[in-house]
């Protein structure tokens, strides 16, 4: 079966559709979520005039079926400027559709756009799908270790 698939920038209406996503990949990743002003906060990081947050949904059929969000960075060691992927999730009945395919070709895209020489992302070590699938597509993981650090500011926009 043929199914209508579009990946295009989030819209200002469909931030309530991006944290029912949200939700939806925390639970997908076992992590806690709390719905504490969120939208609020996209709406100045993606719309601003200066974005601090680039984001991407994947409609099939005309239903929400997954999101990607980036941001940019820069390097030290290499004086250049990087994407980081802080999100890519689709929903369980939209994976094996070639959706992950085209969300990084957008991020390609946008890495060209943003004059970045690279993309990073991060992924939880038993997400297996997604290990095989970022492999598949030509990543390659690097070894380091994830810190938190808490400095207790929330929700500064």
């Amino acid at each position: 079966m043929s199914h209508d698939i579009k990946v295009r920038p989030i819209e200002p209406g469909e931030l309530d559709t991006l944290l029912e996503l949200c939700r939806e990949h925390a639970a997908y990743e076992k992590a806690a979520f709390t719905d504490d002003g969120q939208v609020r906060r996209w709406s100045a990081a993606l719309f601003s005039d200066r974005p601090a947050l680039y984001g991407w949904l994947a409609t099939v059929d005309g239903e929400p079926g997954g999101f990607m969000t980036a941001t940019t960075d820069f390097a030290t060691w290499s004086a250049e400027r990087f994407a980081y992927m802080d999100c890519l999730y689709l929903r369980e009945p939209c994976r094996r559709m070639g959706i992950g395919r085209l969300f990084l070709e957008r991020l390609r895209e946008f890495c060209a756009d943003q004059g970045c020489g690279w993309a990073e992302w991060q992924t939880p070590p038993d997400n297996e799908l997604g290990i095989g699938f970022y492999r598949r597509m030509g990543a390659g993981a690097k070894p380091k270790i994830r810190f938190h650090y808490d400095v207790g500011v929330r929700g500064v926009s």
